[in-house]
């Protein structure tokens, strides 16, 4: 039952021929059984012919709806000439009225309402009831308009269902190429941050790594013990980049975080102890201060605050010289968290430090105003008076409620 269903569906205009074959069955019947009636106008040849144009116009009233309501007012003006009674195939006039003001233009549409709410009026005035009175043919004519006005209502409305229905699929189609867009763009804004991490990783321990191996080159033959040291702080550290590598490589391919037993969690501020005694035994000085009152932050600015003192100590390395120093302060405020890091090295052009090397191949402080920037805080950065380079960063935080 479904496949003959779903086969009429697909085939409309077979239901349709069909009806209208119904219709034209009916009509001749109604039409020969007349023939000869004193009371009945119209010869037999030109009632089959009007029946058989408004069953064409049934058959073919969704393939060509507007031409279709043309030659149905053409046969309906014909029925009022050659003197053609009603019959049943005039039921053709109220299926194409619907069926115009459903899915035809709007021009047709109101074409079909006008001629509609005129063709019983006319019918009546053309072939009057002799025994009703005025008021009773007026009445009768109100009465077989109705039909025809309900069939364009109906009509109508169906052309509203369907255009309510057409948008709401429209909308859903344009919701779901913007979600399609925004998650592209997710994704595109997740690699970038992946990138500054990767970034951060390979410059930070691959300077410790090189720091390490030059002193251990240094004191291999005069200090075993502490070239032995160095050597050690190479294999952590290296071991270290190659698991945070490996996780953000991981995100990279798959698009997710995988859970292995190497999984390094995303540094914090708590962190900052670690990195600063790492630069220490690599041969930085470091002076690290705390003030205010330690407490919860959002994840984002504990990231963006390590990230910020690592690359800030990254670059002291590269371009601060033998001898410089640096100093780390993090200030807890009220509503926001204070970085400074200082450092007393001969420097670099401004220019390497926003490329983020002398190859100019990192991120550098563009990365770091990009952290800033996605938590909403703002950063300065620039040479000191006298020698150095500082870089100062006051990242928001929520009030506590």
């Amino acid at each position: 039952m479904q496949r003959l269903y779903d086969f009429l569906r697909r085939h409309p205009t077979w239901v349709d021929t069909f009806w209208a074959v119904v219709l034209f069955g009916m009509s001749a019947m109604s039409e020969v059984s007349f023939d000869g009636s004193p009371d009945h106008h119209g010869s037999l040849p030109a009632g089959l012919a009007v029946s058989a144009v408004l069953s064409v116009v049934v058959a073919l009233r969704r393939r060509f709806p507007e031409p279709m309501l043309l030659v149905a007012l053409v046969t309906g003006l014909a029925q009022l000439v050659l003197d053609v009674e009603t019959t049943v195939a005039d039921f053709a006039m109220l299926v194409i009225t619907y069926t115009v003001a459903a899915v035809g233009a709007r021009w047709a549409s109101r074409l079909a309402l006008s001629v509609s709410l005129c063709a019983a009026a006319a019918a009546q005035i053309r072939w009057p009831q002799e025994q009703a009175s005025f008021a009773g043919q007026v009445a009768i004519a109100v009465f077989q308009t109705v039909p025809f006005a309900l069939a364009w209502v109906l009509g109508d409305s169906m052309r509203t269902r369907r255009a309510y229905f057409a948008q709401l699929e429209e909308r859903a189609a344009r919701l779901e190429k913007e979600r399609e867009a925004q998650a592209k763009v997710a994704v595109a804004a997740e690699r970038a941050r992946i990138a500054r991490e990767l970034h951060d990783v390979v410059a930070h321990n691959v300077s410790v790594m090189v720091v390490q191996a030059d002193g251990a080159n240094y004191v291999m033959d005069t200090a075993p013990d502490q070239a032995k040291k160095a050597l050690e702080t190479i294999s952590s550290t290296g071991r270290q980049a190659l698991a945070e590598m490996r996780r953000l490589l991981g995100v990279l391919r798959t698009g997710e975080h995988q859970e292995t037993g190497e999984y390094v969690p995303q540094p914090d501020v708590g962190q900052i102890d670690d990195l600063i005694e790492q630069c220490r035994s690599s041969g930085l000085p470091v002076d690290f201060k705390v003030e205010g009152t330690p407490r919860p932050l959002p994840s984002g600015v504990e990231l963006t605050a390590y990230r910020i003192v690592q690359e800030a100590l990254t670059n002291t390395r590269k371009h601060g010289g033998p001898g410089a120093g640096a100093s780390v302060r993090l200030v807890y405020f009220d509503d926001g968290l204070g970085l400074l890091v200082e450092d007393d090295g001969k420097g670099a052009p401004h220019e390497l430090y926003e490329e983020g090397g002398a190859d100019g191949r990192g991120h550098g402080l563009i990365g770091m105003r990009e952290r800033v920037g996605m938590v909403g805080g703002t950063l300065d950065a620039g040479p000191r008076p006298g020698g150095g380079f500082r870089i100062s960063a006051l990242l928001p935080l929520k009030p506590a409620h």
